[in-house]
């Protein structure tokens, strides 16, 4: 299992899980869950990434969480509503598994190990929502934008990054222009490199300072939560 929370269950738990998993792969924009709808299937990203989104009534939208190999697409249905409140989209292609909604809601149902690990999971992804919200009130754009690459590096473990800047524009919910400001200051800096799509980080110490606390704070709670 490459899904961290996946490894994190108990074997025999894993075990059972193995037959109600398929290996699916998910392109850049594939929609996972919409805001509204409930979820016909959980996903637990191996090397796809996947923003949660929030949109206003006029089209604007800002992603408010990234998902990958840490965890899970779909906690709506861990949490009795059943409806999502913020789109799932994919926006760095990869793999995943994928189980039924109906599966994993009847595996949370049996109590025990598997419900304390989501549980702790939504909370980790709960902390991730709130420290955005803060980040994108009192943080300079540059900061953000190094949160979000070390956020999107942690996940793909990988120091290069397939994103064009017009999608990280669309993920901060800023103007492509502002994007692109910051990021020819962190090149010619020497922390990163872009290059048609590909941002490429050099000094992965340099991003962290350049960085405000919000990264470090969300690392910490989810090492905390589900790793320790």
């Amino acid at each position: 299992m490459r899904n961290s929370l996946l490894a994190a269950l108990p074997a025999a738990e894993l075990e059972r899980w193995r037959v109600q998993l398929d290996w699916v792969e998910l392109s850049l924009g594939d929609v996972l869950n919409d805001t509204g709808k409930s979820p016909t299937y959980a996903y637990f990203p191996v090397t796809a990434v996947v923003s949660l989104l929030c949109a206003t009534k006029n089209g604007e939208s800002s992603a408010i969480a990234v998902v990958g190999n840490e965890g899970l697409v779909g906690v709506s249905l861990l949490m009795g509503g059943g409806l999502a409140t913020s789109r799932a989209v994919v926006h760095s292609a990869g793999a995943a598994y994928r189980m039924s909604a109906k599966v994993l809601i009847d595996e949370v149902n049996r109590h025990g190990p598997t419900l304390s690990l989501m549980l702790r999971y939504i909370n980790a992804l709960f902390i991730q929502v709130a420290q955005t919200a803060v980040c994108n009130r009192h943080h300079a754009l540059e900061q953000q934008l190094c949160r979000w690459l070390l956020l999107n590096l942690d996940r793909l473990n990988n120091a290069e990054l397939l994103m064009t800047q017009e999608l990280l524009a669309n993920l901060l919910g800023v103007r492509r222009e502002s994007v692109t400001e910051n990021a020819i200051k962190l090149q010619d800096a020497g922390v990163i490199h872009y290059s048609r799509g590909h941002i490429y980080a050099l000094n992965r110490t340099a991003l962290e300072a350049r960085s405000c606390e919000c990264y470090a704070v969300v690392k910490k709670e989810y090492d905390r939560l589900l790793f320790s």
